[in-house]
């Protein structure tokens, strides 16, 4: 009994030193901007209202602007599908806005078909390999830093995360993301952020059902 005490005390120092150690890469991730020339900007995609990017989208759509602007690269791919209701796709509103911030529409890639960062980056790989384009920017929200580092190098992307810094979450709501991303990532690293993906996906459909019921 006591070597099982010790072995689940070791278990518990070694899970919770893991995840410590992951929550202190993702603040760092957050905090650091790695932008550097490449061959693309890539643009996570986040809530739209009928085209109108939301506060959330808009702040990493402005940095983007400003990369561009500095020339650091000549393209600029925006991701994110139509969620249920929406009567146009993330990528389309952010291309509306950005052709309205002077980024002409012939530096534009669309991604329209992406329902998480995982499909929207591994479709944004696809697309940009044929154009010879691996190096990227990719702008996010802070806390999303780490992990979309992570998911372009899965997808064949050397990707540096550069965060929008005028995103506008609160401090609580920065936390609870920071708590949430520690968690996708530490798992994510471990089991490959397509499984952690499809394992997300397998949870939703168990909590619909049991909604149901």
């Amino acid at each position: 009994m006591r070597r099982l005490l010790r072995l689940g005390l070791v278990a518990a120092v070694v899970v919770v030193g893991y995840f410590g150690f992951t929550f202190v890469q993702v603040v760092k991730a957050a905090r650091s901007n790695e932008a550097q020339p490449a061959g693309a900007i890539v643009v996570l995609g986040a809530a739209q209202y009928n085209g109108e990017p939301s506060p959330v989208l808009q702040a990493r759509l402005d940095h983007a602007v400003d990369l561009y602007e500095r020339d650091l690269a000549p393209v600029m791919a925006v991701t994110g599908g139509r969620r249920p209701g929406d009567s146009v796709t993330e990528a389309s509103a952010s291309a509306g806005y950005l052709i309205g911030e002077g980024v002409p529409e012939s530096s534009l890639r669309l991604e329209t078909d992406g329902e998480n960062s995982w499909q929207s980056l591994a479709a944004t790989a696809r697309f940009l390999a044929n154009e010879g384009i691996e190096e990227v920017i990719l702008v996010s929200s802070p806390y999303h830093a780490l992990r979309t580092e992570r998911i372009a190098e899965e997808v064949g992307l050397h990707g540096h995360a550069s965060p929008a810094p005028g995103s506008p979450e609160g401090r609580v709501t920065e936390l609870v993301n920071m708590a949430r991303e520690t968690v996708a990532v530490g798992v994510g690293r471990i089991i490959g952020f397509r499984r952690l993906v499809n394992l997300d996906d397998r949870v939703g459909q168990v909590r619909e059902g049991v909604g149901r019921g």
